[in-house]
């Protein structure tokens, strides 16, 4: 008797802190919900891009999306704009 309850112990506890047991499945249902919004919100930039790079197709690309790569990431600025610069500290 001693015997069979040393044994549904050890096996209860298995079942509830083991490797594959009740806390690890609650532990990878948590993973699996905050995976699922990093994959909903990589989702939602990758279809910012894509939208951007068909608005920059070469055969007729978008004129204020091209100003705007132009002035944001290649820093050109037209003939008669104003720039003011700031000190660096």
């Amino acid at each position: 008797m001693l015997f069979c309850l040393g044994l549904m112990a050890y096996f209860g506890h298995h079942a509830v802190h083991g490797r594959h047991g009740l806390e690890a499945r609650t532990r990878l249902i948590e993973r699996s919900s905050l995976l699922a919004f990093e994959s909903r919100s990589l989702e939602a930039v990758r279809g910012k891009l894509e939208r951007d790079v068909a608005l920059l197709s070469p055969a007729k690309p978008h004129p204020d999306l091209v100003e705007e790569v132009a002035r944001d990431v290649l820093g050109f600025v037209k003939a008669d704009d104003i720039v003011v610069l700031r000190a660096q500290l």
